[in-house]
């Protein structure tokens, strides 16, 4: 009889310590399960000022306890993959000229910060040419520059721009498109012999250091100086509400990321390794942007 009781009981404690962790097993994955991250995705546009922002937010975010991931594309899938929620983040925004993407998707996408202002952006040429000084200038010495002028990838909002520019200064130009580095790499051969050479630029890029050129007027207004902004999905504010509120933060100086571009194109260093430098040199501008 003692030994029936003395099992039971036995039996009776190891159901339920089985129980116990049993139960603790389930908070312990409940727990887990309401702290997981989501993984994060940035857009990376083709364009060397999309490198510095994203390298520094991504770093930030990982600090953060986020995986992050990035996409490749020209703008107009980045804001696809923004509106379908593929893409988390895009660090590049210029405006005004992507407000047709900002208008197109505006149900599923938002601006949520100014990162800089003052991104001047038109046609260039070598100063060199003393007598070409405005778009303007150019009616009438088209075959000066064999007809062409060169610019970045199609699909970007820029090429539309170009192209209602040559139509309204009734321009016989034609409009050759390549990546950043192939239109950069014909525009400095064309220098190199110091000829003629029309091309798209922009700041922040390091053409401005290593080149003598200059913007040219645009009189009849088609390109601004832009503010660029950090655009996410509307998703981004309910699965990460601290990103969200970081990014909303967002500040970096236009000066600062035209010299991280140059230490990684011209010193040929690794731009996560430069973005680590300016986190660690701007601590407090970080907290700041972190609400610390």
């Amino acid at each position: 009889m003692k030994n029936n009781l003395l099992f039971l009981s036995m039996l009776l404690t190891l159901l339920v310590l089985a129980a116990c962790s049993t139960e603790s097993g389930a908070a312990d994955s409940n727990d887990k399960e309401e702290t997981e991250k989501p993984v994060l995705t940035f857009g990376v546009t083709p364009w060397t000022s999309t490198v510095p922002p994203t390298e520094v937010a991504s770093l930030i975010l990982q600090d953060m306890g986020y995986k992050v991931e990035q996409t490749q594309a020209d703008a107009g899938n980045v804001y696809i993959g923004l509106s379908r929620g593929d893409i988390d983040i895009f660090m590049d925004a210029w405006l005004p000229a992507h407000e047709v993407y900002l208008d197109k998707y505006s149900d599923n996408i938002e601006s949520v910060s100014v990162s800089y202002d003052g991104a001047d952006a038109g046609w260039v040429v070598p100063t060199y040419l003393e007598d070409i000084n405005s778009i303007g200038d150019i009616k009438g010495n088209e075959d000066m520059f064999n007809h062409e002028m060169y610019s970045i990838e199609e699909g970007a909002s820029a090429t539309g721009i170009i192209d209602e520019a040559i139509e309204g200064y009734e321009l016989d130009l034609t409009q050759i498109n390549s990546s950043e580095g192939g239109m950069i790499a014909q525009a400095m051969r064309l220098m190199e012999q110091e000829k003629p050479v029309i091309f798209y630029g922009w700041r922040p890029h390091t053409m401005f250091n290593r080149f003598d050129i200059k913007i040219l007027e645009d009189e009849k207004g088609y390109f601004n100086s832009a503010s660029v902004e950090i655009i996410t999905n509307n998703e981004l504010k309910e699965t990460a509400p601290e990103v969200y509120e970081f990014l909303g933060n967002w500040e970096i100086s236009i000066d600062d990321v035209e010299e991280m571009i140059a230490q990684i194109e011209n010193e040929d260093r690794d731009p996560t390794e430069v973005a680590q430098e300016w986190i660690d040199n701007n601590e407090d501008k970080v907290n700041e942007m972190l609400g610390k």
